[in-house]
């Protein structure tokens, strides 16, 4: 979508971004929590690009990620991946993924519901765009690299949420009840 935007517009707008600071994994909900949790996946390594086969300019298919580390007693796992480079006041929401099992685990590529298919059955939130899906990397032309950050937290109960929240919705729910986290983060720069 985001693809035809005009290059001078992603020019224009190349200094406007939220900021790491401003996701969920630096955010009061989660300050305290140890960053106990190694998410990895088989696609790409931390801080590097993100192949283009899970981007809008490829198959829009969600990458393999995997979890380890989370710890005793926890109830359930969140999924939350967030583009802070965006040019938005807050990062922009690619997926939330809820009620996922507590334990290690992972998600095989194509996993997450997409525009590529319809993934496992998965507990999934709204995405920025209001679709309960991964949202594929779509930055506009020029505006340079974009980090996604996909964060694993363990929580000590599941969450009191139903349908599709939002991600207000689920920072409120997950407050007092994080108890691990952890992060992998790809980039995308459309040129």
């Amino acid at each position: 979508m985001l693809e035809h935007l005009p290059r001078g517009v992603g020019r224009a707008l190349k200094d406007v971004r939220p900021g790491l600071e401003k996701v969920v994994f630096n955010d009061e909900v989660a300050a305290g929590a140890p960053d106990c949790i190694e998410v990895t996946s088989s696609a790409f390594e931390d801080g590097a690009a993100l192949p283009v086969r899970f981007t809008a300019d490829g198959d829009k298919l969600s990458p393999p990620l995997a979890w380890t580390g989370v710890p005793e007693g926890t109830a359930a796992v969140v999924l939350l991946i967030e583009d802070p480079d965006a040019p938005a006041p807050a990062p922009l929401v690619h997926t939330i993924a809820w009620a996922l099992p507590g334990a290690d685990g992972e998600l095989a590529e194509g996993d997450l519901k997409s525009p590529a298919g319809e993934g496992q059955e998965l507990s999934l939130g709204r995405n920025s765009f209001l679709g309960a899906q991964y949202l594929p990397p779509d930055p506009p032309p020029a505006h340079g690299p974009h980090r996604y950050v996909f964060q694993v937290y363990a929580l000590d109960a599941p969450l009191d949420l139903h349908g599709k929240p939002i991600r207000t919705q689920l920072v409120h729910a997950m407050k007092g009840h994080v108890i691990g986290k952890g992060s992998l983060i790809g980039t995308y720069e459309r040129v």
